[in-house]
């Protein structure tokens, strides 16, 4: 599971109905332009390395591990000190890492299984996407339970990997499906409220800096929707 991002908040004007309008299209334009653009390269450098024959070291990919917390926890930390060039870089160099560990999955699972478990999780994504934007009811209420789940899911993962019950893993895979279609919603609320407060402005170094880590939130609950779903749906090759 990757880690998720909740620190992305640049001068947060807490709570804010969302606003319809040029700037609430325009920021979100961005941010999923972001989030699009992270996404090929992962997938670029995953096809990359699986193609190329060498199979990454266990050393070498839990360094790859590590670097993406880094990384994620590094952006976080130094949002507002850096710039947003920087901030960009970074994202960019999160996405090539998370690419160079996706490549596992290319080696162990059939690429029919990697393709239903992509569109799955992209057409759940969509749909949560939409019900985040469109939906009358306040998510943010629910931000304990989904701290409570991320935590439970979390210390099911590690206990799994001692125990190693197939049984457990489906259970986990279930709920992190679960949990991750709940988030998406959840953060694409509230992105669009912080993007529709009138006092963010579109061409701004914040306002970009905001994209940047907003995209990585997406960017991150797509990323895990996928890992459980691609679970979920087996089809590991012999």
């Amino acid at each position: 599971m990757n880690y998720r991002n909740d620190s992305f908040v640049i001068g947060a004007p807490g709570k804010v109905k969302p606003l319809e309008g040029l700037q609430l299209n325009a920021v979100m334009r961005n941010v999923y332009g972001w989030m699009t653009m992270g996404l090929l390269v992962t997938t670029a450098v995953a096809l990359a390395v699986s193609n190329s024959g060498l199979f990454p070291s266990q050393g070498i990919f839990w360094l790859a591990i590590f670097a993406q917390i880094g990384i994620v926890f590094g952006l976080s930390f130094a949002i507002k000190r850096i710039s947003a060039t920087a901030a960009g870089m970074l994202f960019f160099v999160y996405s090539a890492v998370t690419g160079f560990t996706f490549s596992i999955f290319l080696l162990a699972f059939d690429l029919g299984t990697i393709g239903a478990a992509f569109f799955s999780t992209a057409g759940v994504f969509g749909a949560m996407t939409i019900v985040g934007m469109t939906t009358k009811t306040d998510l943010t209420k629910y931000s304990s339970y989904f701290m409570m789940g991320l935590i439970g899911l979390f210390i099911a993962i590690i206990v799994n990997i001692f125990v190693g019950s197939s049984a457990i893993e489906f259970a986990i895979s279930v709920f992190g499906v679960l949990l991750f279609t709940g988030l998406t919603a959840y953060d694409t609320q509230r992105i669009a409220r912080m993007a529709a407060d009138p006092r963010m402005s579109v061409n701004s170094e914040d306002t970009l800096k905001f994209s940047i880590m907003a995209a990585l939130t997406l960017y991150l609950d797509f990323i895990n929707l996928f890992i459980f779903m691609l679970q979920l749906f087996g089809g590991g090759r012999d």
